[in-house]
């Protein structure tokens, strides 16, 4: 009994390699959950200016900083261009927040955002 052609084996291997990665590929399309509190990328989770920090944060963001989200291990930027979503998350400068979006790396692609509970 003969085995595959060599010719056959790389055409196998790259078939089951895509089929392997392709479940990982569709979970990334997948929007994520974040809980955090929102700050600025310039600052992150520590503060520099004299005030509050949710003054910081709005001071920093008004010299073009971009907004943040400061989890318990990582500090994301969120990127966002919706005015829904970049006026929430003025209001809730400093408090925490529930973040939903696609992570690349580390940043965000916020699609909505609500006080966490």
């Amino acid at each position: 009994m003969k085995s595959a052609s060599p010719k056959f084996t790389p055409f196998l291997l790259t078939v089951l390699l895509v089929a392997g990665l392709a479940p990982a590929g569709l979970a990334a399309d997948k929007p994520q959950t974040f809980t955090g509190k929102v700050s600025d990328a310039m600052c992150g989770a520590n503060h520099m200016m004299g005030g509050s920090a949710a003054e910081c944060v709005r001071a920093c963001i008004r010299k073009g900083s971009r907004y943040a989200l400061v989890t318990s291990d990582k500090v994301y930027a969120l990127d966002s261009s919706d005015k829904a979503v970049l006026d929430q998350l003025d209001k809730l400068a400093d408090d925490q927040a529930k973040v939903v979006g696609q992570a690349n790396g580390d940043t965000i692609v916020v699609s909505s955002v609500a006080k966490a509970k």
